[in-house]
């Protein structure tokens, strides 16, 4: 039987876990910088459900 390569899924684990940390930083380096458009964004859909009466 083939043994596992734990040093792979090591290296794959922590390849995942540096590309989200980038992420999770660059959403929140947008987020600092760009304010108003994250507020724009929340109103929209509040804009499309309007009752109308």
């Amino acid at each position: 039987m083939a043994h596992t390569n734990f040093k792979f899924q090591k290296r794959q684990k922590e390849l995942d876990r540096k590309k989200k940390q980038d992420e999770k930083a660059l959403r929140k380096q947008q987020k600092d910088t760009d304010p108003e458009a994250e507020a724009e964004a929340e109103d929209s859909p509040m804009a499309d459900t309007e009752i109308t009466a």
